[in-house]
């Protein structure tokens, strides 16, 4: 039975990690969401999955876009791994800020791919999208203060 167990949480990783959302963190936050999302249970771990590989490839695109260019904004070192607020902060203020972009809301209510599909219509692909209006998004977006 415990190699039955392994054997299917080893399964559940490797599928996990082939279509992981690259904006899991903002939306257990609960800061931003996504229609095309699915939670997965991993043990004990709630995850984020995305039901759809094409809008993820999209996403994962304007994702490692977002981490270069808040690397100056956040004041990262390009070799550490980034802490857990500064990572809130780019995923949640990067999609929020595309969304104003796209003369959006921008709040809790925005849908990551609906956004990223939008502004790759409306840019013309993540290359050409407005990151100087984007980071002034990351660098003003305030996670939540924690529970006492």
């Amino acid at each position: 039975m415990a190699e039955y167990n392994e054997d299917a949480y080893k399964l559940a990783r490797k599928a996990y990690i082939e279509h992981s959302c690259p904006f899991e963190r903002a939306l257990l936050s609960c800061c931003v969401r996504c229609g095309r999302s699915r939670k997965l249970n991993l043990a004990e771990r709630e995850a984020i999955a995305c039901g759809d590989p094409a809008v993820r490839e999209h996403c994962l695109t304007f994702y490692r876009a977002l981490h270069d260019n808040a690397q100056f904004a956040l004041k990262i070192n390009p070799d550490a791994p980034w802490p857990f607020g500064k990572e809130i902060r780019a995923q949640c203020g990067g999609v929020r800020g595309l969304a104003t972009a796209l003369e959006g809301a921008g709040d809790d209510a925005t849908d990551v791919a609906a956004t990223v599909l939008q502004a790759n219509e409306h840019f013309g692909g993540s290359a050409r999208y407005p990151y100087s209006e984007i980071m002034r998004a990351v660098v003003h977006y305030e996670p939540r203060k924690r529970r006492p």
